[in-house]
């Protein structure tokens, strides 16, 4: 006969957990007392020899409890499947042998409070664990997709980053001008769509390496990909923002070496608007390097220093334009759990050796038909940039940010040959005051020297201010409303239907991110 569908309601389940608790308390207590009794049989062997049914009642007790746990096993399924909103499944038979061992559960889906690290989330996945519905509230109304959750602590994540905005200039093609993903003035915009996987290293566990994957499409992609100027074969890796592996080579307290592609450090702010302070983008974000791909490697020497080392191919180049290596010396110093401090030097030399051509005599594939540059420029590119991060209390967040750059064509001027650097300098300061939990208030203001208009192609000096309300209206759902204006000091910006010279633009932007996945805190 087949088990009846269990239709307990939450107090009947409560009722007969309660119960079982006392089953199990009285078995107890007469386990005790038989043992008690065996344990004086065996000192007495006669009278043990002549008292076989005290091992009889043993056995029988010890049968007993096994069933009642069998049975509470199906009562707590139930009882979670209730909790969750799911069908209820078909309770199991409340005896089963002594040697069948219950089925374990699915791994526990994660909840908006996350592991304390990665070592203890991958133990936890691998040993058999129960399902756990997640409770609903404002901050997570929907129990998280196994999907999503992944063996040996490895997760799936996705995000959406949309936005609207309003431009005062009203140019023509509603343009938001040197911006870095909300280029566009009244448009409902889709900034992004991403999909990430990450599975961190475990040296618990005795896994030492890792891996990442970004896959990036919408505007952004145009904007960090770039164009041939940049990178000969763009279109080949627009959707790859990111793909690396990592091994952590026992070396001292462990050496952390990415091969790959990954997002630039330098300069404070990041490619994913959930993490960021405000919605819209620095200047010095719109014109650092977005990208590298190479080898990094890391090494902590505490809680307070680690070093870092970069060779890559160039700044924003998956493939190289030339032979040379550019590479990266840097520290992050924390004196106190309040102030953080990055540095970085980065030399390169960004000058193409070769230039595209369809002349080739031998096959190649698409876009690998290249013909020299004779003689190629060899100048140099030096990149100076520190951000400092003070908590000056729980709720505000100072940091400021300085930047130098400075590129030559030629190391060394000679006939038809400028040594003439261009230069950009300058810097940006944030302050952040958390309300609450869910709401905080940010703003921001940078100052940029372009000389020789190596950034925008003017010669200008460009200053911005910016304050955004934040306001994370669920877990994986957060707003901005921001008001922005650009100035320069010269006629650089374009306003009304004849695109009209103007020194500054006003922008409002309500900006909206969805992101759903394992990874807690910043990506």
């Amino acid at each position: 006969m087949s088990p009846q569908p269990m239709t307990l309601s939450l107090c009947e389940m409560q009722q007969k957990l309660h119960s079982f608790f006392c089953r199990c308390a009285l078995s107890a207590g007469l386990l005790a007392l038989t043992a008690m009794s065996l344990t004086a049989a065996a000192q007495a062997p006669a009278a043990a020899q002549s008292e076989p049914d005290r091992i009889s009642v043993l056995e029988h007790r010890i049968d007993q409890m096994q069933a009642d746990l069998n049975e509470v096993r199906a009562l707590l399924a139930a009882e979670r499947a209730h909790a969750a909103g799911a069908p209820v499944a078909p309770a199991a038979p409340a005896v089963l042998a002594a040697s069948t061992a219950a089925p374990a559960s699915a791994p526990a889906a994660p909840t908006s409070a996350g592991p304390a690290s990665t070592s203890s989330s991958v133990a936890s996945a691998a040993a058999p664990a129960t399902a756990t519905p997640v409770v609903q509230t404002a901050a997570s109304s929907v129990p998280a997709s196994s999907l999503l959750m992944l063996p040996n602590g490895s997760t799936i994540n996705l995000l959406i980053d949309t936005y609207i905005g309003y431009n005062a200039n009203q140019s023509v093609g509603r343009v938001n001008y040197l911006h870095a993903y909300d280029v566009l003035d009244d448009v409902y915009g889709i900034n992004q769509a991403d999909v990430m996987y990450e599975l961190l290293p475990d040296l618990a566990a005795g896994r030492r390496y890792g891996l990442r994957l970004d896959l990036q499409y919408g505007q952004a992609t145009a904007t960090l990909q770039g164009s041939p100027a940049n990178e000969g074969r763009p279109d080949l890796w627009r959707n790859l923002f990111q793909a690396y592996g990592r091994y952590v080579i026992p070396a001292g307290k462990g050496v952390t070496v990415d091969v790959g592609k990954w997002a630039s450090s330098l300069g404070y702010e990041g490619n994913y608007s959930k993490d960021q302070m405000q919605y819209s983008r620095a200047f010095f974000f719109n014109f650092l390097p977005f990208y590298h791909a190479g080898l990094r490697a890391n090494y902590a020497f505490n809680d307070k220093l680690s070093v870092n080392y970069w060779m890559v191919n160039g700044t924003n180049q998956t493939e190289p334009t030339n032979s040379f290596k550019d590479e990266l010396f840097g520290f992050s110093y924390s004196p106190t759990r309040k102030i953080s401090w990055t540095s970085n030097y980065y030399l390169g030399q960004e000058n193409p050796d070769s230039v595209a051509s369809t002349s080739c005599t031998l096959p190649v594939q698409p876009g690998l038909c290249y013909t020299p540059i004779n003689p190629a420029p060899n100048g140099r590119t030096h990149i100076i940039d520190n951000y400092v991060a003070f908590q000056a209390t729980p709720k505000l967040l100072l940091v400021g940010e300085g930047d130098y750059f400075i590129s030559r064509k030629w190391r060394n001027a000679g006939p038809g040959e400028s040594a003439a650097p261009s230069h950009v300098d300058g810097g940006a300061a944030y302050a952040q005051y958390q309300f609450d939990p869910r709401a905080s208030l940010a703003i921001r203001g940078e100052y940029l020297s372009d000389r020789n208009g190596l950034f925008s192609n003017a010669s200008q000096a460009l200053k911005e201010a910016t304050i955004a309300y934040k306001y994370n209206f669920a877990d994986g759902f957060v707003g901005f409303l921001e008001y922005r204006r650009d100035w320069s000091n010269t006629k650089y910006f374009l306003q009304g239907p004849n695109n009209t010279p103007s020194n500054h633009q006003d922008v409002v932007t309500l900006g909206m991110v969805w992101s759903y996945g394992g990874k807690q805190g910043a990506w």
